[in-house]
């Protein structure tokens, strides 16, 4: 049987900081700038995988918003946010981000990025500033276990045992596990009594078995207007109960949909116990009402009696859409405009304005985001990011049970919570 480590005889540090992702990187910065000697620990064999990998290589810093929006932006989970945001803005970000030599840029969507587009960039800064606080950090290092001893942690790693006076939790969730974020820090926070709201993806694809939105594989519509309902396909959009709604850019798929809005609605998917009971009601024209677009279709049918339908149709959805569409209300692909029924003529506007479209589940954590759930925020001091239930201990960044929207978001979250912690470790 091994002897048990000797605490007494371990490296010392003021503060373990464990997770070197955004969090990690920021907190363990902020900890040595304060004089406090830091140990940054990652398993990974280099820091920030999950940053590399973030909005497409190209790292979706924040949002252009101040900290207000972020909360808003959060909902109910948004007022555990504010002495976060108060640690550091959005604007504070960027400013930091700015002095470290990455300039950045507002997209359109309110996104904000490195002006170089890459995510190599933006890690390269957190990793300069970490060495210039004077943090240690040590990689292909996991963390394996931990015990209370005295007023100290014991922390016990793959080559070593260590000792801190703070022990600061940032391993992320389980979205992307390829990049490391396996969950390992669920169990660590369990043991030491926390409560673990049930971790499920978020910011992910959505699948379907619907074989004609396959056939669209490719395929980007900028603006669509989604809905999360039970699926009932009997029913219209005004009398379904809506369990999440969104607008935005929307993309076909080999396995179902993606692009922003559908990844903005998916969390209700994944929220519930049964995803095949719901639908996605699309709304394809949200600028046109329904009338309107009657109206519109019947006098340009009537106009240019000899042009197909799928030509009239292509005015205002992609014309592979128009053809499955067609399809999908029964109507040969060849019907000209003099030639379409009402009755046929109101399937085609109901197929642009309300498609329904079954849903199978999701994508699940290897292609999410983020992750809904995690440590409970009731068990945290949003004040200093300090559990409520073991002094010393600390929680920073995606381990919380907290999940924002596509935009930048939820990389504020863990920069402003891995500083606020990084404060007060």
């Amino acid at each position: 049987m091994e002897t048990p480590p000797d605490p007494v005889s371990c490296p010392h540090y003021d503060v373990l900081v464990i997770g070197a992702g955004a969090a990690g990187l920021v907190a363990a910065a902020e900890g040595a700038s304060r004089g406090r000697r830091s140990l940054l620990l990652e398993k990974n064999k280099r820091p920030g995988v999950k940053i590399l990998m973030s909005g497409g290589t190209r790292c979706n810093l924040t949002h252009a918003t101040d900290k207000w929006g972020i909360i808003k932006a959060y909902g109910e989970q948004g007022n555990f946010l504010h002495s976060a945001l108060a640690a550091l803005s959005p604007s504070e970000l960027v400013q930091l981000f700015e002095d470290e030599g990455v300039a950045t840029k507002v997209e359109e969507t309110g996104k904000i990025f490195p002006v170089s587009n890459k995510a190599a960039d933006v890690l390269a800064a957190l990793v300069r500033r970490l060495e210039k606080s004077g943090a240690e950090i040590s990689l292909n290092e996991p963390m394996l276990g931990c015990s209370r001893v005295d007023d100290k942690f014991l922390v016990s790693t793959s080559a070593r045992s260590l000792t801190c006076d703070s022990l600061l939790i940032t391993v992320g969730g389980k979205s992307y596990p390829g990049s490391g974020t396996t969950g390992d820090g669920y169990a660590w926070a369990a043991a030491w009594g926390h409560t673990i709201v049930p971790p499920r993806p978020a910011l992910v694809p959505i699948t379907t078995d619907a074989s004609w939105v396959k056939s669209l594989t490719g395929l980007t519509i900028p603006d669509v207007q989604v809905c999360v309902t039970q699926s009932n396909l009997q029913s219209t959009i005004t009398n379904l109960k809506s369990l999440a709604s969104a607008r935005g850019s929307f993309l076909f798929t080999h396995f179902g949909l993606s692009g922003p809005v559908i990844l903005d609605v998916s969390r209700a998917v994944t929220a519930h116990p049964h995803p095949r009971e719901l639908a996605l009601v699309c709304d394809f024209l949200p600028g046109t009402k329904t009338p309107e677009l009657e109206e519109q279709l019947q006098q340009e049918a009537a106009a240019e009696g000899k042009k197909q339908v799928v030509g009239l149709l292509s005015r205002y959805i992609p014309r592979r859409l128009a053809e499955e569409l067609l399809a999908l209300c029964g109507l040969d692909p060849e019907l000209r405009g003099a030639e379409l029924p009402k009755g046929g003529r109101s399937r085609l506007v109901a197929a642009i304005k309300q498609s329904n479209i079954p849903i199978s589940g999701t994508r699940g954590f290897e292609k999410a985001e983020v992750t809904a759930g995690g440590v409970s925020l009731n068990e945290v001091d949003s004040r200093t990011m300090q559990s409520k239930l073991v002094p010393g201990l600390y929680f920073a960044g995606e381990i919380l049970d907290l999940d924002g929207p596509i935009g930048g978001y939820n990389f504020q979250a863990a920069f402003s919570t891995g500083v606020l912690a990084g404060q007060h470790v």
